[in-house]
């Protein structure tokens, strides 16, 4: 029988391991679209200085862009009733923040830079024909605005277009309007609430945790990586 994934990731000064949550919570609330003027600085800062290819993931400035959301504060409160129903209590609020844009999002996993993290993120863009797809657990969740997520760093997923079974840069050429923006939550994965609500066993393989020097991923007792086009797992290197 083949191991289950084991996340390595910093807790502390040390390092700590853990499963991967196999778990996607996904849901659509109710929030404003952002001003119109508002929607256009993003658009200019896109084009003039993120120079968005297919399959980027960059932040936006945050504090500029609260100056100028009216409905911010709606947003914040919107993603804390949700998490608070999941019983999270109050994480959300003390939890990093950033103001995100993607181009698409070729397959990938965040726990070689996020592996103390979840990720909760709430889309603020309309519906423009993408989904997020996560092939290990079969989840594909149909972005627009008020689409909320939280999920394990560590779960390979993608931004994908809704008629496709995997990323094609094609797809986010230069003259389609593909452009989605979200705000995201680092949530501590050794919260209990988070990690219950994710299904996250820790400890799993403390011997290999205490010879490791930074965060990554293994499956079957070897360093793995996705698969940019298709998500798959496979050995790293």
């Amino acid at each position: 029988m083949s191991q289950p994934h084991t996340s390595y990731f910093w807790s502390g000064t040390a390092l700590r391991s853990r499963s991967v949550g196999g778990v996607v919570l996904a849901a659509r609330v109710d929030v404003p679209a952002p001003p119109a003027r508002l929607m256009a600085d993003w658009e200019r800062d896109i084009a003039s200085t993120l120079f968005l290819e297919p399959g980027d993931v960059e932040p936006l400035p945050l504090a500029r862009a609260r100056m100028r959301w009216p409905d911010y504060k709606h947003c914040v409160q919107a993603m804390a009733d949700w998490t608070r129903a999941l019983g999270l209590k109050d994480v959300l609020a003390a939890s990093d923040i950033a103001l995100m844009a993607c181009r698409g999002a070729r397959y990938h996993h965040d726990g070689e830079q996020y592996g103390s993290a979840a990720f909760c993120n709430l889309f603020v863009s309309e519906d423009k024909g993408l989904d997020v797809h996560f092939p290990s657990t079969g989840d594909r969740i149909a972005l627009a605005r008020g689409t909320v997520l939280m999920f394990d760093t560590a779960l390979p997923h993608a931004v994908i277009r809704r008629d496709s079974s995997g990323f094609d840069a094609a797809h986010f050429a230069p003259d389609v309007d593909c452009t989605q923006l979200f705000l995201t939550w680092e949530l501590p994965i050794e919260n209990a609430d988070v990690a219950r609500a994710l299904r996250i066993d820790f400890d799993t393989d403390p011997s290999t945790a205490s010879q490791l020097n930074e965060e990554q991923v293994w499956l079957n007792g070897t360093r793995a990586s996705v698969c940019p086009d298709t998500g798959e797992w496979r050995a790293a290197g």
